[in-house]
């Protein structure tokens, strides 16, 4: 898909309008108190982070101007599901909810049939995990989740195993401050092989010569084997914060090891 003045369902993608930050949460503001014109304004620029999310599903054999239609579903669920009062920024939560929207779309128009009862029986899984999380503070477990919909663990495994889309690792989850937080820096590692153990030795002779702070992330990333998001949530700092702390350690370290 290219960049400039492409043309996406009659709109010149080179001309969409740009919003920043100070105007967006006077335009949230607006909305919570049922302002038709600020919700309209706000639809209209954020629809440049649409056409972001849908060039990364570029080169499936989809419309764009599908596509774009799909994803503009899923940026107005997030505006009408948007709580300004959990201090969370809106591209955080939109970017999730349009990626979930084309995905259901691609899923539903795929070669690969699942059965309407499954999909009905996924969908009401991830309806009641959002629910969950919102409730909880915290993501829910597929047990909590079960019960909640009163079904057996298997049959929501099943279910939402049906209907995964494959992804890539490389694949960034969101990003804070410019900088993309990628699914692999989400995966925990509980293995310790030779390989790993000798990375550690290797790490350890050089982690004498950093700050407190980054010695402890590249302790909890490199030798426990936690996420940048656990570690965050240890240290008490973004996870942004996590990867540039974590880049900059590691290229300290390459100067010593």
């Amino acid at each position: 898909m290219a960049k400039g003045t492409v043309e996406i369902c009659g709109i010149n993608t080179g001309k969409l309008p740009k919003m920043d930050r100070a105007r967006s949460e006077e335009l949230l503001s607006r909305i919570e108190k049922g302002d038709p014109s600020a919700r309209e304004e706000f639809i209209n620029g954020n629809l440049r982070l649409v056409l972001s999310v849908i060039q990364r599903f570029s080169g499936r054999g989809e419309s764009a101007d599908d596509l774009f239609q799909i994803g503009c579903i899923g940026l107005i669920k997030a505006i009408d599901n948007f709580d300004t009062s959990h201090g969370v920024r809106f591209s955080t939560y939109a970017v999730p909810m349009i990626i979930g929207e084309v995905r259901r779309y691609l899923r539903d128009n795929s070669s690969m049939r699942v059965s309407r009862s499954i999909r009905d029986t996924a969908y009401h899984a991830l309806k009641e995990r959002g629910k969950l999380e919102y409730e909880l503070g915290r993501e829910p477990s597929i047990s909590e989740i079960a019960k909640a919909m009163d079904l057996p663990e298997s049959e929501v495994v099943f279910a939402l195993d049906a209907i995964a889309d494959p992804v890539s690792l490389q694949e960034p989850v969101f990003r804070d401050d410019g900088d993309a937080v990628f699914i692999v820096d989400q995966v925990r590692d509980e293995a310790a092989s030779e390989e790993r153990w000798l990375n550690a030795v290797a790490l350890q002779s050089g982690m004498e010569r950093l700050p407190e702070r980054e010695r402890r992330i590249i302790e909890l990333r490199f030798f426990l084997g936690r996420t940048q998001t656990e570690v965050a949530k240890e240290i008490g700092i973004s996870q942004a914060q996590v990867s540039r702390l974590e880049k900059h350690a590691l290229g300290q370290m390459k100067k010593y090891v």
